[in-house]
């Protein structure tokens, strides 16, 4: 198996928090200017990226506020000098052309430091709400497996001819492309099989939600084995919620505190009632008790500072080149992550 350079990045607090809203430790702000702080500090010490959701509105309680993630990401290309800029992406959202026009421009903005991160949506009202149709799951990622080649032929500076089931484009090419590399990245979510087909064919990251290793190896096994029709090695990051103290007693006490937290304002949450009840993230994880969005703690990154350590080392030797991680209360999480974690793993 081919080793790459560990990356490790960070989930931007487009609403506010990964984990539990009502932290005293981590008062709720989605502000461009806490997000803006956040991702210059990431750079500063040592990350590798930075992943923007996608909402339009608060997936828990559409009263609180909600960064959007294409807006920031230009901003911070200006901004930042060195970490990759990853910006959420829901077709249905969007027409092929002006989000790969946007994306072009951001990937000139950052000097090719932007990639997209394609997910099919599992938010109904957020779509419902606005008029949106909300097409069942495997549609929503036929629909997306359009999108996307129409998206990525625009990329890498095509001119566009196509004529499909949702999409009729005449000859259309937008630059400027191609300056700093071939096209941007592409990271794709998702683990139903339709998800894997469609990473398999157009994806360059699969982005998987955090679980235990065991529940992964054979996802990792299924995708490996998919054609790739001649592109390079699919490459593979995980979601995880990190809890690292100087004792595993300390950690585990913390991720028990944030349990209580989250179960605690459960009943208030939008979240549960807004999600498509086919999307496989969701029924993955139903068996962990978990912290944390996109699998959270499930990955079981909590621990001493050498037992957190030694699972990263576990993941990445199973496949996993990059880690997306989230903190609570974020800022001084991050902060022990990168004094005590990151000498321990590169």
């Amino acid at each position: 198996m081919t080793q790459h350079k560990l990356r490790f990045g960070i989930w931007a607090l487009v609403h506010g928090s990964r984990a539990a809203y009502g932290d005293p430790n981590e008062p709720y702000d989605a502000s461009w200017e806490r997000n803006r702080d956040l991702v210059l500090e990431a750079e500063r010490l040592g990350f590798d990226l930075v992943l923007f959701a996608q909402h339009t509105m608060n997936p828990r309680d559409d009263q609180l506020d909600e960064l959007e993630p294409w807006t920031a990401c230009a901003a911070l290309a200006a901004l930042t000098q060195r970490i990759e800029l990853i910006a959420a992406i829901k077709p249905l959202l969007y027409h092929p052309v002006v989000l790969a026009k946007l994306a072009l421009q951001i990937e000139h903005i950052s000097r090719g430091r932007f990639a997209l991160n394609l997910v099919n949506a599992w938010n109904k009202a957020e779509l419902e709400r606005a008029g949106i149709a909300f097409p069942a799951h495997d549609a929503r990622y036929a629909y997306g497996r359009e999108w996307t080649e129409i998206v990525e032929a625009l990329l890498r500076g095509e001119r566009v001819h196509h004529s499909g089931q949702h999409f009729d484009i005449a000859d259309f090419v937008l630059r400027p492309a191609g300056t700093y590399r071939t096209r941007p990245p592409i990271y794709v979510g998702g683990e139903s099989e339709a998800a894997r087909s469609l990473v398999a064919r157009h994806g360059d990251v699969w982005l998987i939600n955090g679980r235990p290793l065991p529940e992964l190896l054979p996802l990792l096994d299924d995708v490996r084995t998919r054609d790739r029709a001649g592109q390079a090695p699919l490459r593979f990051g995980l979601s995880a919620m990190v809890i690292a103290r100087a004792t595993a007693a300390e950690a585990h006490a913390h991720h028990e505190h944030l349990l209580q937290l989250a179960a605690a304002e459960a009943h208030t949450s939008a979240r549960a009632r807004n999600v498509d009840p086919e999307v496989a993230m969701h029924k993955a994880l139903t068996h962990i008790r978990h912290v944390g969005t996109n699998g959270g703690t499930a990955a079981g990154l909590v621990g001493s500072y050498d037992e957190v350590a030694e699972g990263i080392r576990a993941f990445a030797h199973a496949g996993i080149e990059t880690f997306l991680l989230q903190f609570q209360p974020f800022e001084a999480e991050m902060r022990r992550f990168a004094e005590h974690i990151l000498p321990r793993v590169r």
